[in-house]
């Protein structure tokens, strides 16, 4: 850790594994709040928590820079909890196992929390120099974001002073993004009744591992295994075939993240077994082959279980799976505007089921309202009709690309100043903040850009160290040659 500390440039990484040190998953940020606040205090700056816990600091123009245009610094302060299987690791307890690996920054066996870390790292540093030529600095560190954007839609009108923000959530140095899509759960719960185990019946547990996983934005064109599909294809085929019962069902821990791994619990007659085997060992050849190139590292278990007590009942188990089969996943349309990116995608992220009922929930992921809405109804159909009951929520909207930004034309024209070239201008199929931001705040020029950082909501999440100083000086810079009021 000591080494992270040391590294270029040593305001960002020193602030970066001080984040790191405190825990800090959505839903439990308590304690990054209060480090934040302290921070902004300590510095002797108007300080403010609000009342959903988003901390607002806010600092004057440096000498000479009164007329430039306020700038708000936005990041978020949670990050997505994700480990590997084998990596013992309390996220609401245990500080981040950080290290250097090569070039970039990982950690061991958890998701690291660039992922907004470095950002609000960024913001910070701004906060604390005594050094940068800059206008009016507003940093608004959110809560919540990766579960529901708690903070951004709690936020209040007449907060912030700023006319411009800048967004440091993006993932790819050298680029600037200047739209984002909006997004819905798609959620439905299954009640079944208990059935008793069959005589002569043998229980095994059923175990998918080794996905890679990943942002169900950003990773969602890839084309990942989604274990909750491949664990789902499976049982109902062996259901159909081998009468399998299913005593439990779990894949998937977030929404936003591609789910890596799944685990069932299941019996079958003893006149069966054999079938069941041969059919697990065809069945682990057969994924392996179409997922070949892009989930090198997949594996499929069967193991022998300790006897549930109960089945989840046969029909409720025959509309779970076959609901789940019919249920879309992946990239469903690509941009007719924009080469290259995803309008519209689906994420079927979590299926859980606990005492009495059987819990999925997807996200759904679109530039295009309507087309968000159309795919919502189609997954609410297909769950109503196999029984569920079905809620949509936390619906939040996309941001539309203003490609006359005042902002965008300063940072273009800087980046190419600064480094001989134009960054690219995208949109981005997640859900940046900027959409519930832009409507408390409608007169907001807004724009985002960060680092490079591979592999976001997932155990493999790296950020790249040289990516860091290059997104560093481009701010600093941007920061001098803001728009005058």
């Amino acid at each position: 850790m000591s080494e992270i500390r040391n590294l270029e440039p040593k305001v960002i990484w020193e602030n970066f594994q001080n984040i790191c040190n405190i825990p800090h998953p959505s839903k439990h940020e308590s304690a990054i709040i209060e480090f934040v606040k302290k921070f902004g205090q300590d510095l002797g700056l108007k300080t403010i928590v609000d009342e959903v816990g988003n901390v607002i600091i806010k600092k004057p123009a440096t000498k000479g820079m009164e007329n430039r245009k306020g700038i708000v610094l936005q990041g978020h302060l949670d990050m997505v909890p994700q480990k590997n299987s084998d990596t013992n690791h309390d996220f609401v307890k245990d500080p981040i196992n950080a290290y250097i690996d090569g070039e970039w920054i990982t950690a061991r066996g958890t998701t690291l929390g660039a992922d907004n870390g470095i950002g609000c790292a960024a913001a910070m540093a701004v906060l604390q120099s005594k050094d940068i030529a800059h206008g009016p600095i507003e940093a608004l560190f959110t809560i919540d974001e990766e579960t529901g954007m708690t903070g951004a839609f709690g936020l209040k009108p007449n907060l912030l002073d700023g006319e411009i923000l800048m967004n440091l959530d993006s993932e790819d140095e050298g680029e600037l993004y200047i739209g984002c899509a909006g997004g819905v759960d798609t959620n439905a719960e299954f009640t079944f009744t208990k059935d008793s185990v069959p005589a002569d019946s043998v229980a095994y547990k059923i175990s998918i591992t080794g996905l890679k996983g990943g942002h169900s934005g950003l990773d969602i064109i890839l084309q990942r295994g989604n274990s909750n599909k491949i664990m789902t294809r499976f049982m109902w085929n062996a259901y159909r075939n081998l009468n399998l019962r299913m005593a439990s069902f779990e894949g998937g821990s977030l929404r936003n993240a591609i789910p890596r791994e799944a685990f069932a619990v299941v019996t079958i007659s003893k006149s069966n077994e054999k079938e069941l085997l041969k059919y697990a060992d065809e069945y682990y050849q057969i994924i392996k082959k179409e997922l070949a190139s892009t989930e090198p590292e997949f594996k499929f278990e069967l193991v022998k279980a300790q006897m549930p007590t109960d089945l989840i009942d046969a029909t409720t188990t025959q509309n779970l799976l076959s609901a789940l089969y019919a249920c879309p996943n992946g990239v469903m349309r690509m941009s007719d505007d924009m080469k290259g990116l995803v309008e519209t995608s689906l994420n079927l992220a979590i299926v859980k089921s606990k005492e009495n009922t059987i819990e999925v929930n997807c996200l759904l992921r679109s530039s295009v309202d309507s087309a968000k809405e159309d795919l919502s109804h189609m997954v609410e159909n297909v769950f109503a009709l196999a029984g569920a009951n079905v809620k949509h929520e936390g619906a939040y909207p996309g941001w539309k690309p203003n490609v006359e930004s005042p902002i965008l034309k300063t940072m273009k024209e800087g980046y190419n100043k600064k480094y001989g070239k134009i960054p690219e201008v995208k949109a981005i199929h997640a859900g940046l903040e900027c959409g519930l931001l832009g409507n408390v705040y409608p007169k907001m020029d807004m724009i985002s850009f960060g680092p490079t950082i591979r592999y976001p909501h997932s155990p493999d999440e790296k950020v790249h160290i040289a990516s860091v100083q290059k997104f560093w000086d481009f701010l600093v810079e941007t920061l001098k040659y803001a728009p005058t009021k």
